[in-house]
């Protein structure tokens, strides 16, 4: 059914607003009165102090803002609708008028030259005139403002009515809470008191929120019915929705509807030529939504409104204030999150997304307490590492190779002594037990947040929700419109070529009319028609990976030859620093193009994902989100892994080295191993990113897009607008806010954090520190943007955190494996524990470095090898030491590979297999003792099934109850009358069925 609607000029005081009312809705027999019609006329003094959260008439809150740029021709004026409310009942079944262009009348009364019209902007025009009478067709209530403090945007207030409130909530099921209380069950005995005990020492930390402490009470929830209204408290009918749940209500409707007869009355001449473009774009978004039609510009923004200022002496007093003072500033860091507040406001996606960032943070307590103590483990006993001594020790006096051709000369092992010293702070018999421990950490993280989720779907009546199929996206449906189009254009060029028989030409043309239509709804894209998207993905990823290995190449290129230039550096001092001078230059390279790779992946990341064309968000959210972890991941991690497991590995040996592109030797580990500089690596990346990337651009990037925002609007609006933009209304304030981009960001970077942490945990135990230091950070960070610089996101119901959680248990199992491999072939445990427990002549570690050290002759190296200046150390070398197990220049055999090797090769291999074969059990065995649903919930759960059931059957009696006694007085009303008419029975029409 349409409205009826008629514009007419409104007086000058209520020129700035365009009114649009709403009448009949006949599937649930709603019709506004007279009254509802006249109040959206008549203007409250009052409702100006509302800011913009509420309609002219100061009653129908606003649940949804629409926006757009109204252009018109030069010369014309606003024209303010205005709905007839005298005719309200026939308006009803009338069908809509459309509204004049603007400006049109006044040129032509004035007998002027008609303007330029711009045509793709009057079909924008028409098709928001034709989507907003959709609109009110669903039962929603529109009131326009287009005369606004921000120049060339006009805004469309959204409110949802209760009927249709209602009839939505039914549509969504929506668990709502009824009158019914029941009392949850407590803990008794030890349990009670240890709660009440944490409770007095945790309340320092508590938000002061409402609701935030464990509660002893608990509405039971039922799905919202109309039919069983009686059974939820309706009392303040304006409360009982809460702005969230309106928002979301609305945005629903905004998505189903659809404008699919936008009419364009084309002009003379050019306006002819034009038409089939038009009508070739009108018909690709002939099917979709709120969606389509902000791709397509039609309207430039849709979101729902903040509840007010945050800040100000004057504001009143509402939810986002609260969470601004409690849960988004720097000064309430060390207090638990309000999260029941955070999804109150946000919805369940962005409260579990803040809730699992708690937890996370939580965890990592304990890991960085247990870091630390690994940490001054390894300071307390570097005095007595017997390896790092006997490298330090000036009589040892053990000649190194020449660590480069030519510019490099020999030198003394004892010159590496402080990294020797230093790899021991992280490379001692405590690492392995941190590997272990942070391997069931995780493990225990990852059950902990299961647990923490099911309390959080019971807390939120999320129990029992399943996800419905989402609408079909913008591009797909235009996708399918444009293969069902190719398709009706083949079928009748195939006809053209067949012989016709005579048929009834105006069902020809309805069978034409409906084609369209009807191929929509059966063409489904299949992977024929994605296949090139597919191959384009795969070329793209494959290239991406490509070129972060080219760039890893072309760093290490530059750490040879680096190494090489300033090995010819006179200065003694440069020449003892090379490898610290190498490697944080190298490092901070690295770093700077990770971070420029991870956006530059990211834009490529959603375009390979927009070319699949997804059906739907869910979909698409997915696909974007593995694309993205996956190239994000390896450009992230290649650097490290690099150190981790290749450097140092195919260098070859003195007299036969391994060159790259002939001309540059690998690098070689330091004497004391490759973890030294693996930390340095990781942890530089690690605070790099998180200082830089995940703090400076979160700040600096918001601000000064906003900063930028801001001056084109002064540039654009009047030269008042300073003393404007003070009283600028909830809506255009909104509306200069930055755009929600999606929570990927957010998982992203904290995914890639837990990866930090476990995945080379090995190398670095401070790592769970630093990332705790900046998550406490990052808690407020995310926090204070949600609350102060986005626009407030549309409520988003969901019950997990999705496939993110499926990529924290891939991590997590791949960190076992990376440890175990870190520890066994980085770092020198198993040589150390192969040469103590095979080698040692006294059972101590004495004469390990040289048991790891191989010998070569000077005479055997190659030509245009060997050191320019020999005698660099004051006397002639004949023999040096190289780190390798290969058989001495002496033996008959010389330079082969040693016995010693295989028997560490072997060690190293059944390492691995134990290691991983062990911790995988013990966190499957953690993962089976902690059971996924807590008991006291599942208890819960089903007390509220027996609850629900308990409420419907005393409902049944007392109908049942009811129904006797009707009963019983209707046969003793009838007995007299028994002789003179036929008995009266229930269905009788005094008696209707509905009553009851």
């Amino acid at each position: 059914m349409r409205v009826n609607e008629k514009y007419s000029t409104l007086p000058a005081e209520d020129r700035s607003v365009h009114i649009i009312n709403i009448c009949a809705i006949e599937d649930i027999g709603y019709l506004p009165s007279e009254g509802t019609l006249l109040n959206s006329l008549s203007v409250d003094p009052d409702a100006e102090c509302k800011h913009g959260l509420y309609f002219r008439d100061g009653r129908r809150k606003v649940d949804y803002i629409l926006v757009y740029h109204p252009k018109r021709p030069s010369g014309s004026r606003t024209l303010a609708r205005r709905v007839q409310h005298g005719d309200a009942a026939p308006a009803a079944r009338g069908a809509r008028q459309d509204r004049p262009l603007p400006g049109k009348g006044d040129v032509g009364a004035a007998g002027g030259p008609e303007p330029p019209t711009d045509y793709h902007e009057d079909d924008k025009r028409f098709r928001r005139e034709e989507y907003e009478g959709n609109l009110l067709e669903a039962g929603l209530e529109l009131e326009r403002d287009e005369e606004t403090k921000i120049h060339g945007v006009g805004f469309v207030k959204i409110h949802a009515p209760w009927n249709v409130l209602c009839r939505e909530a039914e549509f969504l099921k929506l668990k709502m809470p009824t009158k019914k209380l029941y009392h949850i069950n407590e803990t008794r005995g030890l349990l009670k008191k240890i709660n009440s005990v944490l409770q007095k020492i945790t309340d320092p930390i508590q938000p002061k929120v409402a609701g935030h402490r464990p509660q002893t009470t608990k509405r039971l929830s039922y799905p919202f019915s109309r039919e069983k209204q009686h059974l939820f408290d309706l009392s303040d009918k304006d409360s009982f929705f809460d702005s969230k749940t309106r928002s979301t209500i609305v945005y629903e409707i905004l998505k189903r509807t659809t404008c699919t007869k936008a009419k364009y009355s084309m002009g003379q001449g050019e306006g002819r030529k034009k038409d089939s473009a038009l009508l070739s774009k009108r018909r690709k978004c002939s099917k979709y939504g709120i969606t389509s039609l902000l791709a397509n510009g039609v309207y430039s923004a849709a979101y729902p409104l903040h509840d007010g200022d945050y800040e100000g002496e004057n504001v009143e007093f509402n939810d986002r204030k609260l969470l601004y003072q409690e849960w988004a500033s720097y000064g309430v860091f060390y207090k638990y999150q309000p999260i029941d507040l955070v999804r109150k406001y946000f919805g369940e996606k962005i409260g579990l997304y803040f809730a699992w960032l708690g937890v996370y943070t939580q965890m990592l307590i304990p890991a960085s307490v247990v870091g630390i103590i690994v940490f001054l483990y390894g300071c307390a006993t570097v005095d007595e590492n017997i390896p790092s001594m006997e490298m330090c020790d000036q009589r040892h006096n053990i000649t190194m190779c020449p660590l480069c051709d030519k510019t490099c000369s020999y030198w003394k092992m004892s010159s590496a002594c402080a990294t020797a010293r230093a790899s021991h702070l992280f490379d001692n018999p405590a690492t392995v037990f941190f590997s272990v421990f942070m391997a069931l950490w995780a493990a225990t993280f990852m059950e902990h947040w299961k647990r923490k989720q099911m309390r959080l779907n019971y807390r939120w009546d999320l129990t029992g929700f399943e996800e419905e199929e989402d609408h079909p996206r913008a591009e797909y449906e235009a996708r399918v419109l444009e293969k069902s189009l190719r398709k009706e254009s083949k079928s009748k060029e195939k006809r053209r070529h067949i012989p016709e028989e005579s048929t009834n030409k105006w069902k020809q043309r309805v069978k034409t009319a409906m084609a369209g239509v009807k191929l929509t709804d059966k063409v489904k894209l299949t992977w024929r028609d994605r296949f090139p998207a597919y191959v384009t993905n795969l070329v793209s990823i494959v290239f991406m990976i490509a070129v972060t290995f080219a760039i890893v190449l072309g760093v290490i290129i530059y750490r040879i030859s680096t190494a090489a230039a300033l090995a010819m550096n006179s200065s003694p001092s440069v020449r003892s620093n090379i490898r610290v001078t190498v490697t944080a230059t190298a490092v901070i390279i690295n770093l700077v193009v990770i971070i420029l790779l991870d956006e530059v992946y990211g834009c490529i990341a959603r375009w390979l994902t927009k070319i699949e064309v997804p059906k739907t968000e869910k979909s698409f959210e997915e696909r974007l989100i593995f694309k993205a972890f996956l190239l994000k991941f390896v450009n992230s991690y290649t650097p490290i892994f690099y150190v981790a497991f290749f450097k140092g590995r195919f260098v070859g040996r003195p007299g036969d080295y391994v060159y790259i592109f002939r001309s540059f030797r690998m690098e070689e580990c330091a004497p004391g191993g490759c973890l030294m500089e693996l930390c340095i690596q990781l942890s530089i990346i690690m605070l790099g990113k998180q200082l830089i990337q995940n703090n400076l651009f979160e700040i600096g990037i918001p601000k000064m897009k906003k900063f930028i925002r801001y001056l084109r609007l002064r540039r654009q609006s009047p030269p008042d607008h300073d003393e404007y933009g003070k009283k600028r209304q909830r809506y255009e304030a909104d509306y200069t806010l930055e755009p929600f981009a999606g929570l990927t960001p957010e998982y992203m970077e904290m995914i890639i954090q837990f990866g930090f942490v476990t995945l080379f945990v090995a190398s670095f135990p401070l790592a769970p520190l630093f990332a705790l230091l900046n998550n406490i950070i990052e808690i407020r960070l995310d926090a204070k943007k949600f609350v102060t610089e986005l626009r407030r996101p549309v409520a988003v119901r969901a019950k997990d955190i999705g496939i993110w959680y499926n990529i924290l248990r891939g991590v997590g199992k791949l960190a076992v494996i990376i440890n175990a491999f870190v520890i066994s072939f980085t770092s020198d445990f198993i040589p150390r524990l192969v040469y103590l427990y095979m080698y040692s002549q006294n059972g101590t570690m004495h004469g390990f470095v040289n048991h790891t050290l191989s010998s070569f002759n000077v005479s055997d190296f190659q030509n245009g090898t060997a050191p320019n200046d020999p005698l660099d150390l004051g006397y002639e070398v004949q023999i040096c030491r190289y780190k390798d197990y290969r058989e001495p220049p002496w033996s008959e055999h010389k330079y082969d590979i040693s016995k010693d090797f295989w028997a560490v090769l072997a060690a190293r291999l059944a390492f691995v297999i134990v290691f991983q074969n062990l911790v995988m059990f013990m966190s499957d065995f953690v993962d089976w003792v902690i059971p996924d649903i807590p008991k006291d919930i599942s208890q819960q759960i089903h007390k509220e099934k027996v609850l629900m059931v308990e409420l419907f059957m005393r409902e049944e009696q007392g109908k049942q109850r009811l129904l006797g006694t009707w009963m019983e007085k209707d046969r003793k009303k009838d007995e007299p009358c028994n002789s003179h008419g036929p008995k009266a029975g229930l269905d009788s029409p005094e008696y209707p069925g509905g009553a009851l």
